[in-house]
């Protein structure tokens, strides 16, 4: 038997990976229910875990899944497959962000596309307002995203060729181990995988060919998230 908050939680989750297909943060849970911090969620997370209600997936950070929902709750029905265009990587469950809890129905969105990736060029240089891109609306969420167009394969591991397009939420904060766009030192702007050690900021590729960078927490910024990619066969 569940909680009212344990009810409530797995409710919203599961409403959740049904719209999106990926978990809602611990953030969003907390302001979900109404709490005023995270370890109520962690609580609740491993109530409902220890009942057999959900499961994280092993190695894949904020990821899910619902194994069973009680018999007084019903589940709705689930929503079109993604094309098969769109390419989910182990980078989905970290980066995607929040979506309206009753999206308008949408079948794709105009978001801008930026350059390739390049050595001494900040985003904002890359803009070029003649060049969109559409993507399928269940890709995006609330806020500003954009497009990046991928050179070279320091992220081959993550499933992030040479020439693919990545989708990335702007923000300039991002999770512990998502995969972002650094700008470093303010000339060199590069998309790798982020963690935070103590006061220092690792970039780290996917790719044993290259090498894991460290820097001081002064030196990167954030100029946004992954959420999604587009492959072009």
């Amino acid at each position: 038997m569940l909680t009212r908050k344990q009810y409530e939680l797995l409710q919203f989750i599961d409403r959740r990976l049904r719209a999106t297909g990926v978990s809602p943060s611990f953030d969003e849970m907390k302001d979900a229910l109404g709490l005023r911090s995270k370890s109520g969620i962690h609580r609740l997370i491993t109530g409902l875990e220890e009942r057999g209600f959900i499961r994280r997936l092993p190695h894949r950070a904020r990821a899910l899944e619902v194994m069973k929902l009680p018999e007084n709750m019903q589940a709705p029905s689930r929503p079109a497959p993604v094309p098969s265009n769109v390419v989910k990587g182990p980078f989905d469950a970290r980066a995607r962000r929040a979506v309206p809890e009753n999206p308008a129905p949408r079948e794709a969105v105009e978001i801008p596309l930026f350059g390739r990736i390049a050595a001494g060029t900040p985003i904002e240089a890359l803009s070029d307002p003649s060049r969109t891109i559409e993507v399928p609306a269940a890709m995006l969420g609330s806020g500003e995203f954009y497009a990046l167009e991928v050179s070279g394969d320091s992220m081959a591991g993550a499933g992030i060729y040479d020439g693919d397009t990545v989708i990335l939420h702007r923000q300039d904060t991002a999770d512990n181990g998502a995969i972002v766009v650094a700008l470093v030192d303010n000339e060199e702007v590069t998309l790798k995988r982020l963690h935070r050690k103590g006061g220092s900021i690792a970039l780290e590729p996917a790719n044993p060919a290259y090498e894991t960078r460290i820097f001081g927490p002064d030196r990167i910024k954030v100029q946004g998230q992954l959420v999604g990619l587009i492959r072009r066969y």
